[in-house]
């Protein structure tokens, strides 16, 4: 299982609803809308890299109102 934390960047006063659409999208745990220079940080997990990957960008990327995304994968040390 590959996990990562997307950190999302929305228009001006979107991101409660980005959020809301983010959260409903298979493969995403959670996703929350916080302060600071993201708007919405998600936390998804998929059966592979690839899989992962498709759903940061043919999922992720395509809800209105997001602006930009950075794909933080988790590290198993």
């Amino acid at each position: 299982m590959v996990q990562a934390y997307i950190l999302i960047q929305t228009e001006v006063g979107k991101s409660m609803a980005v959020a809301a659409l983010v959260r409903d999208i298979p493969g995403v745990i959670q996703a929350q809308d916080v302060t600071g220079p993201y708007d919405v940080i998600a936390r998804a997990e998929a059966d592979s890299v690839d899989t992962l990957g498709r759903i940061v960008v043919a999922k992720i990327q395509q809800v209105d109102g997001i602006t930009r995304t950075l794909t933080c994968p988790v590290v198993h040390l």
